[in-house]
């Protein structure tokens, strides 16, 4: 049944942007006359974009490195260059798509070494892709172009970029009964703030080079069928998410229909040597900071903010997706459960014959990593009290949430969007949250790369795959 609250992403995307800059700022507008280079660059960027100067010590902008090693330096002068010769809206959204697509397909092709891997880093590198977007979407911010261009358009043009160089306008699953569909998430690389010297910014994500190895890929099932995978990214900030970036990916694909998916899988970092299965997932959200430096539930004190007196510590679905008019502690619920296939995930040993990288802590030498399932959540047993029980039994659905068996970041979130979609569609395919291990392992403390770090990332990407082969013979 075709819910009735289910409406067009584009048709609410405008509005939704618009109401973000509130009236004066949809008012502005920007005029340029053009040029051969025509960026404003006193437009203040994002977050996000502020961190493309940032160097380690002894080296260029990390951005500039990451861009330059895998060979994608002309993307965004390529970008900027069509948007200088843009002379209408209507034009440069047509540029913003075409580029921002040909970036996914970029970064999924050296991935999948399908044609020659440009550039100085390993191929399976997830973190050129971010970086270029990144880039790519400040020059965007900073374009001043030839004619009048009102601020909430610009933000459309900016998050059309965004959504689709994450692979999420690309998802394309054939019909029929002789196939089987799977999707897969991965995240983009994170804490990007902090650590020696300000390190951290040399950080990866597992997921996302695991969904750049997966995306558009076809696996033989147990059962002689073929399971066409697609795969896409999701941005680690709570307003993306918020504005429906995982259901507008994924929901079209719940509906009835030919091509509807038979599992959908959300797939994070989280930390040592283990494959966490996470059986719970919490509507309680947001204590810790995204890549944009906002989290909308920070606890008062050091003691959780409860939902009841702050409806941003619980995620909001939009109203497309049947978020209701006003904050509901019921609607949607305080949890929702994975359905994959627990025990043949385990059986698989989809760790035996990976090769263990430098480093790896798992107790059993025969495989990369250990596969697990867990339990563990933490909730308040009353909605007005502070007080937090944590157990591995089911929670009580009349328990207000605090944390999922992956926690309370967006992790958690993209598991708990992703599998009530699945209830909200009246499914049963498999559908949950795989954690991978921790990739941050470098040799030393500030070169960009190494081969201990690039060993991380291979071995978790390998067994990743195995695990989502397995939720595809079961689905």
């Amino acid at each position: 049944m075709i819910r009735p609250w289910l409406r067009s992403a584009s048709a609410c995307l405008s509005l939704a942007l618009l109401s973000s800059l509130g009236a004066a700022g949809a008012a502005r507008a920007t005029h340029h006359p053009g040029g051969q280079d025509c960026l404003d660059r006193s437009v203040p960027l994002s977050v996000e974009e502020s961190r493309l100067t940032f160097a380690l010590p002894g080296y260029a902008p990390f951005s500039q490195l990451m861009i330059e090693g895998a060979g994608f330096q002309d993307f965004t002068p390529r970008l900027v260059q069509q948007l200088c010769g843009a002379r209408s809206r209507e034009a440069a959204e047509k540029i913003v798509a075409r580029n921002a697509g040909r970036l996914w397909d970029m970064a999924v092709d050296r991935a999948q070494r399908r044609g020659p891997v440009r550039g100085t880093l390993p191929y399976s590198d997830d973190r050129p892709l971010y970086w270029t977007r990144v880039q790519a979407m400040a020059a965007i911010r900073q374009w001043a172009p030839s004619f009048a261009l009102f601020a909430g358009h610009r933000l459309e043009l900016i998050e059309k970029f965004d959504r689709t160089s994450r692979g999420m306008s690309e998802i394309n699953l054939p019909a029929g009964g002789a196939v089987k569909r799977v999707i897969v998430s991965g995240f983009d690389p994170y804490t990007l703030d902090g650590g020696t010297g300000g390190n951290n910014i040399r950080h990866g994500n597992p997921s996302g080079a695991t969904a750049l190895s997966l995306d558009g890929t076809r696996h033989r099932t147990s059962d002689g069928r073929v399971a066409f995978i697609e795969a896409y990214t999701l941005p680690v900030s709570f307003p993306e998410f918020r504005r429906g970036y995982l259901e507008d990916t994924v929901g079209p694909f719940l509906l009835p229909g030919p091509r509807r998916a038979d599992a959908s899988i959300t797939v994070s970092q989280a930390g040592g040597a283990v494959f966490n299965l996470e059986q719970w997932n919490a509507r309680y959200h947001g204590i810790t900071l995204g890549n944009d430096r906002f989290r909308p539930c920070p606890p008062v004190g050091g003691v959780p903010q409860l939902a009841i007196n702050n409806p941003e510590c619980n995620t909001v679905v939009v109203d497309r997706w049947g978020g209701p008019p006003t904050f509901d502690l019921r609607n949607p619920p305080q949890w929702t459960a994975a359905t994959l296939p627990v025990e043949q995930m385990i059986a698989a040993r989809t760790g035996v014959g990976v090769p263990r990288p430098p480093g790896d802590t798992w107790p059993d030498e025969s495989e990369a990593f250990g596969v697990q399932w867990r339990t563990t959540n933490t909730r308040f047993p009353d909605c007005a009290s502070t007080v937090r029980e944590t157990s591995d039994s089911p929670p009580d659905p009349a328990s207000c949430s605090y944390s999922g068996s992956g926690g309370n970041y967006l992790s958690n979130e993209s598991a708990y969007r992703n599998t009530l979609l699945r209830d909200r569609m009246g499914l049963t395919i498999p559908a949950g949250h795989i954690h991978t291990p921790d990739m941050q392992h470098f040799e030393t403390d500030y070169a960009p790369s190494d081969a201990t770090f690039d060993a991380w990332r291979l071995s978790i990407a390998q067994q990743a795959r195995r695990l989502i082969h397995v939720v595809a013979d079961e689905a």
